[in-house]
């Protein structure tokens, strides 16, 4: 199905600020597109707006332990002993990792004939999950892992909201026969193999496991295995396909801007580029969000809009509402990062991560893993779209929303006085 992100902005502006959407399968949803809403929904009392309970359908799939379930104190005390391996230093320490999991993954492109890069993409945010987050070192369970949970990522919405529906259904006989069932439990099963490996050799490891076993509580309480099995399946099923995807929307929308491309080029080469790479990964998320929105789900009644909504109403800040909306970027189909360096963004009409307290905790990963996969890639090679039409946004049924061909490029060698570096050929 095609994600008409204009048809939804237009039925926000034509019956107001706040909307109810029925979906087959999800239920009723009021969305909000009015920043003034979204401020209130982000910043009000997390005790009624449960975003843990508005993620309940994923436990099936994630477990009871993952940070996106809870709520209250639980989701507080998990969001302290996470945010530190997510930020500062620790970052910047995975920098050339993944700059080196990109050029080895650019030598394996095709030269000269076009391709979809979406696939490419999400080779090298496996990879670098693997590798920086998890940080397997056993070859054999590398190899596992990887074709392991390429399985796990073939289920789709329904099926994780199926799952959701029948909490029971994994483990029945019905549930060992569904190709991404049998896959996730055997993928736990080798993430609990290298959550030993870590504990067993925890010496000279700096990968993002491994901080999260040093890390402990106010009580100084550390994570439990099912805690951080709970945590690397949130990673591995959420971050790497809206990231991936993320990444395949910046390539499709550079190589069908060639003068955006152009002086992102010239600014990285001159060691100048960090401001423009910004607003070019900004301008992406914003005119590309990969998520429509984030739900909570309310414990109590909220006033809200001039309605009041009962308890037990979901409600979702729409991500791609407020993002496109007219009344809030000029010209809001059209793709320029420069309105990135001539204005301050205003409060809440920028939530491709969500916001509050429940802002994602990977997002200064994933900007940093963005950023650094386009550098590397923009400094070695030339892009070429395969036709000057951009791609529609496509939903189907996976989470992300991607680009509907799969962000199809032409790659060619740059030339070598063109860029620093050595190309790859």
């Amino acid at each position: 199905m095609v994600c008409r992100f204009e048809a939804f902005d237009a039925r926000l502006r034509r019956f107001g600020s706040l909307v109810t959407l029925r979906f087959p399968g999800l239920g009723t949803i009021v969305s909000a597109g009015d920043p003034q809403l979204i401020k209130q929904l982000f910043t009000g009392d997390p005790d009624v707006l449960h975003a843990g309970e508005a993620n309940a359908p994923l436990a099936a799939v994630l477990g009871r332990h993952s940070v996106l379930l809870l709520d209250g104190e639980d989701h507080l005390q998990r969001r302290r002993m996470l945010l530190a391996p997510f930020h500062g230093e620790a970052l910047s320490s995975y920098v050339h990792v993944i700059e080196q999991i990109t050029s080895d993954q650019l030598l394996r492109w095709p030269r000269g004939e076009e391709f979809a890069i979406w696939p490419r993409m999400q080779a090298i945010t496996l990879e670098s999950i693997m590798r920086v987050v998890i940080g397997v070192r056993d070859e054999q369970r590398l190899a596992s892992l990887r074709t392991l949970l390429l399985d796990v990522q073939r289920n789709s919405t329904y099926a994780v909201v199926a799952e959701g529906a029948r909490p029971g259904l994994s483990d029945s006989r019905l549930g060992r026969r569904l190709p991404w069932v049998r896959a996730r439990l055997k993928a736990e099963r080798v993430l609990d193999e290298e959550i030993a490996a870590h504990r067993r050799q925890p010496d000279g490891r700096d990968d993002i496991l491994a901080l999260m076993i040093a890390a402990r509580d106010e009580h100084g309480r550390p994570l439990s295995d099912a805690e951080l099995r709970g945590e690397l399946l949130t990673l591995l099923i959420a971050g790497y396909e809206t990231t991936s995807t993320a990444l395949a929307w910046c390539f499709e929308r550079l190589v069908r801007h060639p003068q955006v491309l152009e002086r992102l080029q010239l600014e990285l080469a001159a060691d100048d580029g960090e401001a423009y790479l910004d607003a070019v990964v900004n301008e992406t998320l914003r005119s590309r969000p990969v998520i429509d929105s984030v739900q909570r789900k309310l414990t109590a009644e909220l006033e809200i809009g001039g309605y009041r909504l009962p308890a037990g109403t979901n409600v979702a800040p729409a991500i791609v509402a407020v993002q496109l909306s007219p009344e809030i970027f000029e010209d809001p189909q059209a793709f320029r990062p420069e309105r990135f360096l001539e204005h301050p963004v205003a409060p809440y009409t920028l939530i491709p991560f969500g916001g509050g307290l429940r802002r994602c905790i990977g997002a200064r990963f994933a900007v940093m893993e963005i950023k650094t996969v386009l550098r590397t890639v923009l400094t070695h090679v030339e892009l070429q779209p395969s036709t000057a039409a951009p791609e529609k946004p496509r939903r189907g049924r996976r989470i992300a929303t991607f680009p509907a061909r799969g962000a199809r490029v032409t790659v060619l060698p740059r030339d070598a006085g063109s860029a620093p570096g050595v190309p790859i050929a």
